[in-house]
């Protein structure tokens, strides 16, 4: 994949060259190509959308944006800052901008501790301020996402779904964080209160400046939420643009299947077009196929797609794709 040209302006937080994370199976006789090859920029401010099926390799460009993951090859940049030069002290305090929510709140609060004393865990952790600065930090916080102050006493049985993936977004935001990486954060709540998590997203964004990227596999969850939108198949990125662009425009043919598998609230007489039904299974990125990744499953597919790698490609302002038959008038629409 060709690499974007370096972004070194003021106004990209995250800078993502050539990304590869590569993990042995269990036995170490082979090698699972998670994260083979991937370049963006997240620019401050903005919520960066991460699309893909299971497997494709999303959470873990997520787990590597915050460094949960060492990258087996490429570079991560933070505003310009490669992390794994810092000291070893500097590269803690360092992350502390840079924070990860995961998709379950059950698993990532304590049942033994109660809400308050988990909101307070990373400032402990940190040695922000004194012990009454740190509560009065960990209440604030709360009290941000919308919670009533009596929340802090309760433990997390007490909660329910969308009050303890409140608490978890709290959790986040008492170290002030430049980025949070947002992993599937709805998946688990009921569609009553889904809306009700977003929107409190889009107004923290307003208020605090923060910046997002938001992994998901619901292309109605990003649409709704993200600037852009980047489409991740078998590791790699197969189409990056603006969210409206990128729904209404679609250059790759497994991004208007992902579309086309959108429900629309309208009688079947009035939708346009019909699903693209994929045949067969995502392979595996153990040992994914030549060329195209996606051509195994694409009705498209030609026999260049299977010799050559097709290039990352800047076809319209700011929308990037990698297909070889992106301008071609069957399945691109402009």
């Amino acid at each position: 994949m060709m690499p974007l040209a370096p972004d070194i302006t003021q106004n990209t937080i995250v800078s993502v060259r050539d990304l590869e994370v590569r993990f042995q199976t269990s036995d170490r006789r082979a090698t699972v190509k998670a994260v083979d090859g991937v370049n963006f920029d997240v620019r401050r401010g903005e919520t960066f959308g991460i699309i893909g099926e299971s497997g494709s390799g999303k959470t873990t460009i997520g787990r590597a944006l915050v460094f949960l993951l060492k990258p087996s090859a490429g570079a991560i940049r933070h505003a310009g800052i490669d992390p794994l030069a810092l000291p070893r002290k500097r590269f803690q305090s360092h992350r502390r901008d840079y924070q990860i929510i995961f998709q379950d709140p059950n698993a990532a609060l304590n049942p033994r501790m109660t809400i308050l004393s988990s909101v307070l865990e990373p400032l402990e952790l940190a040695r922000v301020g004194t012990g009454a600065e740190r509560e009065w930090q960990a209440r604030e916080a709360l009290d941000r996402v919308g919670l009533p102050q009596d929340v802090g006493e309760r433990y997390p049985h007490q909660l329910s779904g969308g009050q303890k993936q409140r608490v978890v977004i709290a959790r986040a935001l008492t170290l002030k964080p430049k980025l949070i990486v947002c992993d599937e954060v709805v998946a688990a709540l009921d569609m009553s209160i889904r809306g009700d998590v977003l929107n409190l997203f889009a107004d923290l964004q307003r208020e605090l400046g923060l910046t997002y990227v938001f992994i998901t596999h619901d292309l109605a969850v990003v649409s709704h939420i993200s600037e852009r939108i980047a489409v991740m198949y078998l590791g790699r990125f197969v189409e990056l643009g603006p969210t409206e662009r990128v729904s209404e425009h679609p250059l790759h043919p497994y991004t208007q299947a992902l579309l086309s598998a959108e429900p629309r609230p309208l009688p079947s007489h009035l939708r346009e077009g019909s699903r693209i039904m994929l045949q067969g299974e995502i392979p595996s990125p153990i040992d994914p196929p030549s060329g195209c990744r996606f051509r195994t499953r694409c009705a498209h597919a030609q026999p260049l797609c299977a010799e050559k790698t097709p290039e990352w490609r800047e076809l319209h302002p700011d929308h990037w794709v990698a297909c070889h038959f992106a301008e071609h008038p069957n399945f691109a629409p402009n």
